[in-house]
């Protein structure tokens, strides 16, 4: 199969590693140093003992690649205009285009008749509704923890505990979602069924609700925020205010598909949230799909979620401050 990975960071890098090590045709978008590592040697993925070396085609614009059966996006949903405005030469007339993201994606109405919030904040200008017809979109949640150790090199760093879930956004077991799951299964990349792919998505927000915002506004990484008493406390009670939001919606906060070895944490205390992260390195951040878009469906459905409101200001304002942040 030809698949592109558009976004080559830690998680897409750790993607393109075992989907072309299992014999797919994998190409990547990707840029700076990074993009000319994996030109010269593929992409090199340190996944506990093992070492999975990846042969792919690297380019900076899609134009040099062609038309795939698969498109995985994984850019942070900030940054996601990027590929609409390049996307057009990766699409031939049944390529899929999975958007592989944290936070609400800005395809999650599709289909939906009931009365949500406005979305606009996740694609003001339209461009990825213009470069992606609905019937190209699949979903995807990846619960994988990884880390770019020099340009061409990930660091998986919950070996054996890896998973991406996809589906199609009316939930449909279409043959592109069954091909595209065992293209992933064959690739070690663990990618149970999932009967409701948006209760996927609302599961790893509720989780992240949490960490993002508190290691983030602490500098605490996850296991010094699961450690805290105090801090703790809030994590639940931000968790709590999830479910809650989740539920207004018809999301059940249980049943969706766990890891391998059972549920969706990752069990990295001493991992830093992608959002940290991004913040320490000074880089935009995902703060509109991850806790803006949560307060927009909590508003909407008038559901109390004070602990969210607070903390989502605050998050916002240190964002802003560092220039990282700007609200659409």
């Amino acid at each position: 199969m030809r698949i592109c990975i558009f976004g080559a960071g830690a998680v897409g890098g750790h993607l393109a590693a075992k989907l072309a090590a299992s014999g797919n045709d994998v190409s990547v978008i990707a840029r700076g140093a990074h993009l000319e590592a994996m030109r010269a040697a593929g992409v090199t993925l340190l996944h506990g003992e093992q070492t999975i070396r990846g042969k792919v085609r690297a380019a900076e614009r899609s134009a040099d690649l062609g038309p795939q059966d698969f498109v995985l996006v994984t850019l942070k949903a900030n940054l996601l205009p990027v590929f609409a405005r390049d996307a057009a030469p990766l699409l031939g007339p049944d390529t899929a285009v999975a958007f592989v993201q944290n936070g609400i994606p800005w395809w999650y109405g599709q289909g939906l008749s009931r009365k949500l919030p406005d979305f606009s904040r996740l694609d003001p200008a339209g461009e990825l509704a213009r470069a992606v017809v609905p019937q190209r979109v699949t979903g995807a949640v990846v619960f994988s923890a990884n880390e770019v150790d020099a340009p061409g090199v990930i660091r998986n760093l919950v070996p054996g505990r890896n998973m991406l879930v996809v589906g199609e956004p009316d939930d449909r077991e279409s043959p592109r979602i069954k091909t595209l799951r065992k293209a992933l299964d064959a690739a070690d990349m663990h990618s149970p069924p999932a009967k409701d792919i948006r209760q996927v998505i609302w599961s790893k927000l509720v989780l992240n609700l949490g960490t993002s915002i508190l290691c983030t506004l602490t500098g605490e990484t996850v296991g010094g925020v699961r450690g805290d008493a105090e801090l703790s406390a809030i994590a639940n009670r931000l968790k709590a205010e999830g479910q809650a939001i989740a539920a207004a919606y018809g999301i059940a906060a249980e049943g969706a598909p766990e890891r391998p070895g059972g549920g969706q944490s990752s069990g990295q205390v001493a991992h830093k949230p992608s959002m940290m992260q991004d913040y320490e390195r000074g880089r935009p951040m995902e703060i509109d799909a991850q806790i803006m878009m949560p307060l927009d469906f909590a508003r909407a459905a008038g559901v109390a979620a004070p602990t969210l409101e607070a903390l989502a200001a605050l998050l916002a304002h240190k964002a802003r401050a560092k220039g990282l942040y700007s609200r659409n």
